[in-house]
């Protein structure tokens, strides 16, 4: 098997009295988009800050690409790109500036690639103050690709972006994966780790509750999944329990039940309407949302 880009084994980190990671243990895949959800407070962003070396861990090991943060950090920052949740540059700095500086950082000519393949030509001449908050983000993820990094952190990238501003930096996450390159994702955005996320981890009280595929933890929760059905001749009874389907009620024309196992309920249905000669109008199943897993799961850890 291929070596993991990020291996995390038995991570510790105390502030004082307070444990925030308390013995986590993580691999994440090359070209892998990973998914690091939680509460405020879980441990996340002192999880990212143990791998980028800016926090010094107080039991475990870590392992980017090859390198420990602790004792390799002139290798990693070459290796690993960084765009923190509050990240800024000076004001009346101009953005060619800013890029200028990082690629004299890391001994590298101006990347144009980058400029044109983010779409900041347009913004070079602009000072940090005159960039909207979308522009900044795109200018802070140019900035963290400047090395041609293995593992890319992006820590809430989105936060405080319009719909138009996250559906494009979607498409430079998507790729950036696409060029090989590992991202480890920090969000409290449920519907932006299910779309873009392989795998997520969620971490509830600096402990990793769940770990998978959206679908895999998604499915793993107590969440029933929604039937709806609506049928030309209403000839579906409201009311009744079918197996272990629950009916929900009656809504605009649609008969809603919950359940485990769909295959089984839809089936009936269908027989039925089919039985009284009936014809299916709409039909949809929606299964349970990571946002639904992820507050089952906090609201069962708070009432422990």
């Amino acid at each position: 098997m291929a070596e993991p880009a990020v291996s995390i084994r038995g991570l510790v980190k105390r502030y004082g009295p307070s444990t925030a990671v308390d013995g986590i243990d993580l691999e994440i895949g090359r070209g892998e988009v990973f998914g690091l959800l939680g509460p405020n407070g879980a441990g996340k962003t002192t999880t990212l800050e143990c791998l980028e070396g800016m926090r010094e861990p107080d039991a475990g090991s870590l392992c980017v690409v090859g390198c420990d943060p602790r004792a390799d950090r002139r290798v990693l920052r070459e290796k690993l790109g960084v765009q923190l949740q509050s990240s800024a540059l000076p004001d009346s700095m101009r953005v060619d500036e800013a890029i200028a500086l990082i690629c004299a950082w890391h001994g590298m000519g101006m990347r144009p690639d980058l400029i044109e393949g983010f779409g900041i030509t347009g913004l070079l001449r602009k000072q940090y103050r005159e960039l909207s908050t979308g522009q900044r983000r795109r200018v802070h993820l140019v900035l963290a690709l400047v090395s041609n990094p293995d593992v890319l952190v992006l820590d809430e990238p989105t936060a405080g972006l319009d719909v138009q501003g996250r559906a494009q930096l979607h498409d430079e996450i998507r790729a950036v994966k696409s060029q090989g390159v590992t991202v480890l994702l920090a969000t409290h955005d449920m519907a932006e780790a299910e779309e873009l996320c392989d795998r997520i981890a969620i971490m509830i009280r600096g402990r990793v509750a769940v770990c998978g595929t959206p679908a895999q933890v998604t499915a793993a929760g107590s969440g029933r999944t929604r039937v709806r059905i609506r049928t030309s001749r209403g000839s579906l009874l409201p009311g009744g329990d079918r197996g272990d389907a629950v009916f929900v009620g009656d809504d605009d024309g649609y008969l809603e039940w919950r359940c485990h196992d769909v295959a089984a309920l839809v089936t009936q249905l269908l027989g039925r309407v089919q039985v009284a000669d009936d014809a299916v109008e709409d039909l949809r199943v929606e299964r349970p949302s990571l946002e639904e897993r992820f507050l089952e799961l906090v609201e069962g850890d708070e009432g422990r």
